[in-house]
């Protein structure tokens, strides 16, 4: 049922399906709350927490998944390869938590969420989960990382941040440009002049307003070779796929993106798609073919404890232009220097 009126909502945000008015006097009043809640922390009537490191947060505007992920995953690499010790925050989808837990080796999704799982194996970066973002970061800071980089949370005024970064979907843009629930958009798209920078998943879109304080960046995802989802150590060629039907399974934001990523290297590809986030049972892939079943990273750490050898995980490498976003890692270097500095 929730399925279904998502993709009903969808297709009134991206499609053009008759709602929007309908749903409009709704999306005033979010409007109407939600601005009311930004200018009460802006006015200082509601506290915010500011961490002794530098805060960087990953978010959009719009609900549904746009790429944050993968833009997390490499500013966490290019800053490690700095020597930065790394905290990710996360909120953690689907998970209650009444106190900030840190991802660690024998966790399960169903305890820590999907995307904090699979940033804590993939980046190998102290990863903390909880509602709470101020809370998080608090215990990250005790974990002694230099910089903390948090997975969404844009909306989340309670943390104070130094650096704002909004991932749009260059496919699905802000779709009708209207506000929950008529629209996608948590925030109105003039907000995006006061974020730092705006990356653009899919490359440039030639939208000109699409662009933050100290510009545009591109990302781009290359996909690397196959890794079992029951045994890591195996790996398989992409292509070697080719020339066979295969079950392709999402269960992301934007489950288009992956199967035309599919296609897109060659692949004959059968398609599932199920809602960002789903928790997966033996029973959801129990395809009676024998075919392969290629999935994302995001799902893998779901299917790992019920994971069959036709069951493959395609890992993804971002990479975000120009000079691999060199200007937004070297602004990101500055803070920490300077944080350390004043902290002394």
């Amino acid at each position: 049922m929730v399925f279904r009126l998502r993709r009903w909502l969808e297709g009134v945000w991206y499609d053009g399906r008759s709602g929007a008015l309908l749903l409009a006097p709704l999306a005033a009043i979010f409007g109407f709350v939600s601005g009311v809640r930004r200018l009460a922390y802006r006015w200082g009537l509601r506290p915010r927490y500011r961490a002794s490191v530098p805060v960087v947060i990953v978010g959009n505007l719009s609900v549904g998944g746009t790429g944050k992920s993968p833009v997390v995953a490499a500013l966490v690499d290019a800053l490690q390869r700095r020597g930065l010790r790394v905290g990710i925050l996360a909120r953690g989808y689907g998970v209650e938590l009444r106190k900030p837990r840190e991802v660690v080796a024998g966790v399960t999704a169903s305890e820590v969420g999907d995307e904090p799982l699979m940033h804590a194996l993939t980046t190998g970066a102290r990863v903390v989960v909880c509602p709470d973002r101020a809370a998080g970061a608090r215990h990250l800071e005790g974990l002694g990382v230099d910089v903390i980089v948090a997975d969404d949370g844009l909306q989340h005024y309670a943390l104070e941040r130094d650096l704002e970064i909004v991932v749009i979907d260059a496919s699905r843009g802000f779709g009708n440009g209207r506000l929950l629930p008529a629209g996608p958009l948590r925030e109105p798209v003039t907000r995006l002049a006061s974020v730092d920078y705006v990356i653009v998943n899919g490359g440039s879109t030639g939208h000109a307003d699409w662009v933050g304080r100290h510009g545009q960046l591109e990302l781009r995802l290359f996909p690397a070779a196959m890794r079992r989802v029951d045994d890591p150590r195996q790996w398989r060629a992409l292509e070697s796929f080719r020339n066979q039907r295969v079950h392709a399974v999402a269960a992301i934001g934007n489950p288009r993106r992956f199967f035309d990523l599919l296609r897109q290297s060659g692949l004959e590809i059968e398609e599932h798609a199920f809602a960002d986030h789903h928790a997966f049972a033996p029973a959801d892939l129990a395809f009676e073919d024998g075919a392969a079943i290629l999935m994302t990273s995001k799902d893998a750490v779901k299917c790992r404890p019920f994971a069959q050898e036709r069951m493959w995980e395609l890992p993804v490498t971002a990479r975000l232009s120009p000079d691999d976003g060199q200007d937004l890692i070297d602004r990101i270097c500055a803070l920490v220097a300077s944080h350390q500095k004043s902290h002394g």
